[in-house]
């Protein structure tokens, strides 16, 4: 997050590693998204169609969105990158604990999109938001 202190604020005024204009979305930003779109269900909304980038099945991917989202995987704590293809995470700008952050989930054999939080030493992908 580039130094910045952890947010629970929806928008979360945190840039991070974002461009000028732009925002780290907090765990609340995340849950309005998702609640929005129906829940835990919203995933397949969300992710990107076919399997150019997704393992197959891309269960219930329709994109209806235009969010694309695309299965970057992760990186462990060790420095070993794993799952690319087969899920996507995204680092939201709220911690959990002061060893750890809340984090957005999905995989390419569920329509869900849900979240858990890790150690900041893991890797995830990060959305931005225009401000």
């Amino acid at each position: 997050m580039a130094g910045s202190a952890s947010s629970t604020a929806n928008p979360s005024g945190v840039q991070g590693v974002c461009p000028a204009g732009w925002h780290l979305p907090s765990d609340a930003e995340w849950t309005e998204l998702t609640d929005y779109l129906g829940g835990t269900g919203a995933g397949g909304k969300l992710k990107e169609t076919g399997t150019t980038h997704w393992n197959s099945p891309n269960t219930g991917a329709t994109n209806e969105t235009g969010f694309t989202a695309l299965p970057g995987g992760n990186r462990n704590g060790s420095g070993t990158f794993n799952s690319i293809g087969s899920n996507g995470d995204w680092w939201s700008a709220t911690e959990r604990y002061a060893s750890s952050a809340w984090y957005r989930y999905m995989y390419n054999y569920s329509s869900y999109v849900s979240s858990l939080d890790d150690f900041k030493e893991v890797g995830f992908s990060v959305r931005c938001v225009r401000d």
